[in-house]
């Protein structure tokens, strides 16, 4: 999403570095391409102003002007004021008192407030062991209730039954309520009916709804693709309701960025969750120091390893470590640990995390890279498990045939085989040499 944002901030910082010395006729020079940058990103106009402002009263220090790197000072003032953009510090969702806690989503339609609750309710059985029950109170848009009990069957998440068209949504949401109960279920997620802008009529049900079950958390979706349209919105919301938090959808896609950069900022609420792909696991909690370190291209580590901590057990790791040094890794494990990778996420994700990395995916072509994986698979698919197994056992008249049940040529599938052996050399003698996990082999069959 901040492609073209983090392109023009590394572009002035390049700039600023090739000047040899600050002074402040650069640093005012170097504000307004960040200003320029900022406003075509769809930033809220006062948001620049107050971050502009905040970043030049730091940068005419005289710890900047007489420093011995002068533009890494630069980069980390710019770096620490979009932090604080942001809101300073990672916010989690917390939840006091006793079972059941109950949690709202409010938003305009569109925004994938539905598909955004059962995300939610995902995470918190996934990484915070608790047990989600759903309701939609949605008694207006057609087969609301149905796709959220589609949904809660995808996840194996139990959704209260679908209710008449006549039953007014506070009766649906109290006997939800009533129903976690008696189940000893730990979260009532409560999806509300959608609007196409902020109607009276439905903002005053919202109202009541919140007055009459005090939920422990309403949190607000907004879509990130919108722009500054979402940051009106969010503001129109925390206005009549009291919004504990936000979660911005769609971050994966070719906006600006503007509005989760000017959200915190104008509304006044943290934001907690953003949504980055379609699947129901695409839901992570926001950092904001990470983001801003994404933003200004020097990638995201942490994530990356808590996303690498996910996909592989330590157990997982011990064991491929173990039949590495062995000798014993083959294609069935290869395919193991493609399918690990493929959980971390698009490769094109995984490569915004790394410092650099996005000026690698031009390099690497991330679509051709996804394209590779895919015939890797088919190949591989294609083995008996033996063959996998043993791949020395692959004469002619196997590849021939293995190319023709996964839909390539057979020149494709010796590629495969051989760079898969020389790949496991490769990897025997990394983990002999520096006893680590030696999956980084695994990028050398895309290149």
């Amino acid at each position: 999403m901040f492609e073209t944002l983090t392109e023009k901030l590394e572009l002035t910082f390049k700039r600023l570095k090739g000047q040899g010395k600050i002074t402040e006729k650069n640093i005012e020079e170097a504000l307004r391409e960040v200003r320029m940058a900022l406003l075509e990103a769809d930033v809220h106009f006062q948001v620049v102003k107050t971050f502009l402002e905040a970043v030049k009263a730091k940068a005419l220090g005289q710890e900047v002007l007489l420093s011995l790197t002068p533009e890494q000072q630069f980069i980390k003032i710019v770096k620490e004021e979009l932090t604080g953009l942001l809101g300073e510090k990672h916010e989690d969702l917390e939840f006091r008192g006793a079972p059941p806690w109950t949690l709202m989503l409010a938003g305009l339609q569109g925004s994938g407030k539905t598909t955004t609750l059962a995300k939610l309710a995902l995470y918190l059985k996934k990484e915070k062991k608790k047990k989600p029950y759903l309701v939609s109170a949605d008694i207006y848009r057609p087969a609301a209730m149905e796709q959220l009990q589609v949904l809660g069957r995808q996840l194996e998440i139990p959704v209260h039954p679908s209710s008449p068209p006549d039953t007014p949504p506070l009766t649906i949401v109290r006997q939800a309520l009533e129903e976690s109960r008696k189940r000893f279920l730990d979260v009532l997620l409560i999806d509300t009916a959608g609007r196409l802008h902020i109607d009276e009529e439905l903002m005053g049900e919202m109202e009541s709804m919140q007055e009459a079950i005090h939920p422990h958390h309403l949190l607000l979706v907004a879509d990130a693709m919108t722009g500054q349209d979402a940051v009106n919105q969010a503001r129109g919301f925390s206005e009549r309701l009291d919004v504990s938090g936000i979660i911005l959808t769609k971050m994966d896609g070719d906006a600006r960025g503007g509005a989760a950069l000017s959200m915190r900022h104008i509304v006044g609420k943290p934001i907690l969750f953003c949504g980055t792909g379609e699947k129901t696991d695409a839901l992570e909690p926001f950092y904001p120091d990470r983001m801003a370190s994404r933003i200004l291209g020097m990638g995201d580590m942490l994530s990356l390893i808590e996303k690498a901590e996910k996909a592989y057990t330590e157990k997982e790791s011990e064991r491929l470590q173990r039949i590495t040094q062995k000798n014993q890794f083959s294609l069935e494990d290869f395919q193991e640990q493609l399918k690990q990778l493929k959980t971390m996420g698009p490769l094109g994700n995984i490569l915004e995390m790394i410092p650099g990395g996005r000026k690698l995916a031009p390099q690497l072509d991330v679509g051709q890279a996804e394209k590779e994986l895919k015939r890797v698979e088919a190949i591989i698919n294609s083995m008996t498990l033996e063959e996998r197994r043993n791949p020395a056992i692959l004469n002619g008249s196997r590849r021939r045939r293995i190319a023709q049940g996964s839909g390539t040529t057979v020149t494709e599938v010796n590629r495969l085989i051989k760079r898969f052996l020389e790949m496991k050399k490769m990897m025997r003698k990394m983990s002999q040499l520096t006893g680590r996990n030696p999956l980084r082999g695994i990028s050398n069959l895309f290149h």
